[in-house]
């Protein structure tokens, strides 16, 4: 093989490789801050958008709805199709409690190690569940680990789906988190026309973790309050 041929190969290679892995990038938040805004879910100023991620799950997510209702919010629940075919009745609870249903794919696996196909795959397979579950069709898209691949931009295409990540979390997931540090790990973000992001499942997390997300939902009233916020799912945000 020539040294022109090989060249042709590992260029095309490398071209192939970078639209699949490029679009990772954004999942440090500094990158997409600076360059694409609209993933960090940024909207109207006086409005934070909450948002949730991994359920549902029959111990803990009937939980966060009580507790949301007490709240008077409503809020944005990314929903796992793994968990949603173990807790169908509380996808539909979801749904029938007025949250806003959106997309996180249908196994929790990231998008970088899995192939075009695949990646597309799963995500039309967990929109159907979605539908045929809750009755809703989801808007939004949130990828595993919130990591995108190009299979991922470009599946949302064909599915009419808007990809969304965060610009504030409560790092819940963590087996050593408490309401206090996840109200601290929020209060860090963006809040002001932000996107915050809580789990409520464990199914990815350090077991019985989205206790502390439970926990510190009082204690993230008081702080949206004080910053004269309006609560409320991605729906009532205005996304730019």
């Amino acid at each position: 093989m020539s040294a022109l041929k090989l060249g042709g190969i590992l260029g095309a290679a490398a071209a192939v490789t970078a639209a699949h892995a490029g679009p990772a990038v954004t999942s440090l938040p500094v990158v997409r801050r600076r360059f694409v805004p609209r993933l960090c879910g940024v909207g109207a100023p006086g409005h934070v958008a909450l948002t949730f991620d991994d359920g549902p799950d029959a111990a803990s997510t009937p939980l966060f709805l009580d507790a949301l209702d007490r709240l008077g919010w409503r809020a944005t629940f990314f929903l796992l199709g793994d968990s949603i075919r173990a807790n169908r009745g509380v996808a539909a609870k979801v749904a029938a409690a007025g949250h806003e249903i959106a997309l996180h794919g249908d196994v929790h696996s990231s998008h970088l190690i899995r192939s075009p196909w695949a990646v597309g795959a799963d995500m039309a397979r967990s929109l159907a569940l979605v539908e045929e579950t809750t009755g809703a069709r989801p808007v939004w898209f949130r990828p595993p680990y919130g990591i995108f691949s190009g299979a991922t931009h470009a599946a949302c295409r064909r599915l009419g789906l808007r990809p969304v990540l965060w610009s504030a979390w409560g790092r819940d997931w963590r087996a050593e988190a408490t309401a206090g540090t996840v109200t601290e790990d929020v209060a860090a973000g963006r809040l002001a026309g932000g996107t915050v992001l809580l789990h409520d499942s464990d199914c990815t997390s350090a077991p019985g973790s989205w206790r502390s997300a439970l926990d510190a939902l009082p204690r993230l009233a008081e702080l949206f309050a004080t910053a004269g916020l309006r609560v409320g799912p991605l729906a009532d945000h205005a996304v730019a």
